[in-house]
């Protein structure tokens, strides 16, 4: 099937692509197209930007998650679009480790077969730009590299030099960007702030992209966009009829979800529901929990103060319904909170406390899961890990459903800690890696029945 498709690449990371990204999307829809947009890693952040410009849920691309096969499935099953815009992570060629190309946007862009446009910082550098490009370029023997937008470009005459050396690379120049403070993004913690943090930064996002999207050479973009191979057409999943409900924590402390996931449980015949745990006191009526990730510690203070919703959710817990949480959602269900000297108090489900921390876990996870309400049987899981927290106090006789060889996990390498019928973990799977959703969904109606 024909996808008109492109991926937008960064020589590092910083260099501007999710801002760059948004304003192609941004300018395409001026030109009358709709946009599917995606994103290269196991990121929840940038993609909330990227559907914020789309009005399309953004789909998550991770190999090391997905598998090659999975990706592309979900890619080509996902792209219902005019066109399909991919934003890649960190550098081109950065992926799992420095001997491979493996898991890197450039896996990606290869796999799905697309053209990419490399984003190369020009701020402190003239012609020496040209040896910065041809090294991408011929770094690799099918680098798909189609063109080149420069950013941070200090004046007209500095435009010219670069595009002077840039000859050699015999690519088109398809976005000449001024540097601009204004047109920087604010981050927190591991990326950008979320779009659900505050209406300010929403607009920001809309007012950048407008203002990128004139210097950017669209008809040139579409023009390598829909100069494209054609994938091959897939047959699409059948959906059950929906037999239970599933209510999704979604609100600015819970919101790290990858759509793949809400899409599985779907499928497999859960009718999923939303709640705030910041602002309700009500749970929809549902026979299963699902807390994703976040940042609770933002809000400690309102979670701490809705003891409804706390109360409510424990009571669940230790009525043995089945619930599920990754990362944010696992720092909720602990004793406490503590950040900057402030200490909140959480739900309680698990004898443990959290305290923020400055250092950064970043990992690929690799291990085994035991059974849980999530498998039914032991084997091998791939997923990723990030947070500035710790877990203190553990309990010396925890459970544990996974046993880490990658990633550091809660406590020595072990990770999801189990109490009555609940799972939560720093660590996030990919649903469709293995039958995760079919199993959680069956537990979700076997309460049901109970």
């Amino acid at each position: 099937m024909k996808i008109p498709r492109i991926v937008l690449a960064g020589a590092t990371s910083g260099v501007g692509k999710t801002s760059i990204t948004c304003s192609i999307i941004y300018a395409l829809q001026k030109q009358g197209y709709t946009v599917q947009p995606f994103k290269v890693g196991p990121d929840y952040i940038d993609p909330s930007y990227l559907s914020n410009i789309s009005k399309n849920n953004a789909f998550n691309l991770d190999v090391w998650l997905m598998g090659k096969n999975h990706l592309l499935s979900s890619f080509i099953s996902n792209s219902k679009s005019d066109v399909s815009v991919i934003e890649g992570v960190m550098g081109y060629y950065d992926g799992f480790g420095g001997d491979s190309n493996y898991a890197s946007t450039h896996h990606v862009a290869s796999i799905t077969k697309s053209p990419v446009i490399l984003i190369l910082d020009a701020s402190k550098t003239a012609r020496s730009i040209a040896a910065t490009a041809l090294g991408f370029q011929k770094f690799h023997k099918n680098s798909r590299i189609t063109g080149i937008i420069l950013n941070k470009i200090g004046s007209k005459k500095h435009e010219n030099l670069c595009r002077q050396a840039l000859q050699k690379t015999k690519l088109p120049i398809v976005g000449v960007i001024p540097k601009n403070p204004n047109l920087n993004l604010e981050s927190r913690h591991l990326g950008l702030f979320s779009t659900l943090d505050n209406k300010t930064l929403y607009n920001k996002i809309q007012k950048i992209s407008k203002t990128i999207s004139k210097n950017l050479d669209i008809e040139q973009i579409i023009k390598i966009l829909k100069n494209t191979s054609h994938l091959q057409k897939i047959s699409k999943p059948s959906h059950k009829k929906p037999k239970t409900t599933i209510a999704i924590a979604l609100d600015t402390s819970f919101n790290f979800y990858y759509q793949d996931n809400l899409e599985s449980l779907r499928r497999e015949g859960a009718l999923l529901k939303f709640f705030s745990p910041v602002n309700d006191t009500k749970i929809p009526k549902c026979d299963g929990l699902y807390i994703g990730g976040g940042f609770p510690e933002v809000l400690g203070s309102k979670l701490a103060k809705n003891q409804t919703m706390k109360k409510l959710i424990k009571n669940l817990a230790e009525d043995n319904l089945p619930i599920y949480a990754e990362c944010g959602g696992l720092m909720y269900l602990t004793k406490s909170i503590s950040s900057e000297n402030k200490k909140y108090k959480m739900v309680g489900v698990f004898d443990a406390e959290t305290y923020m921390t400055k250092r950064m876990k970043l990992n690929y996870t690799k291990g085994k899961i035991n059974p849980s309400i999530i498998s039914e049987r032991s084997h091998s899981i791939q997923g990723h890990e990030f947070h500035y927290s710790k877990l203190n106090s553990v309990s010396t006789d925890s459970k544990f459903a996974y046993e880490l060889e990658i990633g550091d996990g809660i406590k020595n390498h072990k990770d999801g800690l189990i109490q009555y019928n609940s799972l939560a973990s720093y660590g996030h799977l990919y649903f469709d890696s293995f039958n995760y959703a079919e199993n959680f969904v069956k537990n979700c109606i076997k309460y049901s029945r109970s």
